[in-house]
């Protein structure tokens, strides 16, 4: 019998847990290393998410976990009018890698950095309509959930006053199409503000975009739109913030997904990532806007505020991502990625689409290719045998598309070790088409064994690196 199946442990859980969202896989997890985590059995199961889409470097990074061991013995909270030197040497890097936006904010998590970019963006121009994509998700406290549209509107009362959204573009269904029958973005971006023009009450004071919405089924605003949707936003005295909470720190194949398209937000939100698995995240702006909301007396006065414990981490987190060359790797290992899935979707009809960025891809599941008819029910049927066979990756559901599968493995995992991954996709793929293997299936199951050296020096078989 196998150990992921103890019957205390799943009771307890039933019995004490309160239940946020969606199901617990079915394994217990005892540790996590490098790419993988295992199970209560000690098979090693390949992470395709980077946790919860965070362990950027791979799990337990030995340098993170020097600096943790480090840290901790030096100081790992003070009272939040205290300054420390790793608060203060992260800002300073954090504005050397994103130049023009000067001032940092250190706090904790995605949610609680939007919500303190959207309250100086409202304090800052003296308005409150905060503008989102349809397809978006910002956190789930307050104005960032206000401004998450994909999940979780229903039944909680409501929103805070001025919550508004236009479609996030998609090129798999685009809402408005050039002659040739492509995605006419700058036709959908012209409507949708047309629309929010309508409906504002003159009290326009931000946007807030992820450059690539994950969550919204992994839908990367086209080459151009950035740049486009700042003017917009500056004609109307708005303010741009982007959340790269997914996307920063290289996972793109820059070192932040804005940057590709020439451009610097007027805010920037920073989370999952440059923690690398701790609850670390960061709001930047420019001096110009920092000094005028101190000025109006800017109030975001937390527990966990410049606590020295995890930007000592984000330090360290900067500092790997830059000896390791690893915004580099990720436009390497991305196109490896992506020529894997390419490969599946010639090989499998039920994969609709590819999309996304450097270590960051989409892989949607259909019942149709012509119809693009989603397919939910596949799409989980996938997750269950990659999982059984060793392989953890996030799916998507959305009532508006099939099954989008996330994935966001380490920058750090060796090329063996995606292969293997692609491998098990595939693997899945077809005993899912061809037997009808249904989700309830448990991973404790025959699984395909897995054998690799988990180096964290991902650079040694990359001849480019």
């Amino acid at each position: 019998m196998s150990a992921n199946s103890n019957h205390d442990f799943w009771t307890s859980a039933r019995t004490h847990l309160l239940r946020y969202g969606g199901s617990f896989d079915p394994v217990i997890i005892e540790r996590a290393q490098g790419s993988f985590v295992y199970d209560a059995d000690g098979r090693a199961i390949l992470d395709f998410t980077s946790g919860q889409m965070s362990a950027l470097l791979g799990h337990s990074h030995p340098s993170v976990v020097a600096t943790i061991q480090r840290q901790a013995a030096d100081s790992i909270h003070l009272f939040s009018g205290m300054l420390s030197w790793p608060v203060v040497d992260l800002a300073r890097r954090l504005a050397g890698i994103a130049p023009g936006l000067d001032r940092v904010l250190l706090l904790s998590t995605g949610a609680e950095s939007n919500e303190a970019a959207i309250r100086l963006a409202k304090l800052v121009t003296g308005k409150h309509e905060i503008v989102a994509f349809a397809q978006s998700w910002h956190g789930m406290t307050g104005v960032a959930a206000s401004a998450t549209y994909s999940a979780g509107r229903k039944g909680y009362g409501p929103s805070s006053v001025g919550s508004l959204a236009i479609p996030a573009p998609n090129s798999y269904r685009p809402r408005f199409k050039t002659p040739e029958g492509l995605l006419d973005w700058q036709a959908e971006l012209d409507d949708g503000f047309a629309l929010i023009d309508a409906q504002s009450t003159g009290n326009l004071a931000a946007f807030i975009a992820e450059p690539i919405l994950s969550s919204g089924g992994v839908l990367e605003l086209p080459e151009g739109y950035l740049r486009a949707l700042q003017q917009k936003c500056h004609e109307r005295g708005m303010l741009l913030i982007l959340d790269e909470a997914q996307t920063g720190l290289g996972r793109t194949g820059d070192m932040f997904a804005y940057q590709r398209d020439g451009i610097t937000p007027d805010i920037l939100t920073l989370s999952k990532t440059i923690g690398a698995g701790l609850p670390l995240a960061a709001v930047m702006t420019t001096a110009e806007i920092e000094d005028k909301a101190h000025e109006k007396g800017f109030l975001f006065y937390t527990t966990h505020v410049s606590d020295p414990l995890p930007a000592a981490v984000g330090l360290t987190v900067i500092d790997v991502v830059e000896q390791e060359r690893l915004v580099e790797r990720a436009r390497f290992m991305g196109k490896r990625l992506f020529a894997g899935l390419h490969a599946l979707k010639q090989r499998f009809d039920c994969v609709g689409d590819v999309r996304g960025r450097g270590m960051l891809a989409g892989l949607e599941i259909v019942s149709d290719r012509q119809t693009r008819i989603p397919d939910h029910e596949t799409g989980a049927r996938i997750a269950a045998e990659a999982l059984r066979r060793g392989l953890s990756m996030n799916i998507v559901k959305l009532p508006s598309m099939g099954g989008v599968f996330r994935l966001a493995p380490p920058l750090t995992i060796t090329q063996d070790d995606l292969e293997q991954g692609l491998a098990i996709i595939a693997d899945a793929i077809e005993a899912t088409m061809t037997r009808g293997i249904t989700p309830t299936n448990q991973a404790s199951g025959q699984s395909t064994k897995i054998e690799t050296a988990h180096s964290h020096d991902a650079r040694a078989k990359d001849p480019q690196t």
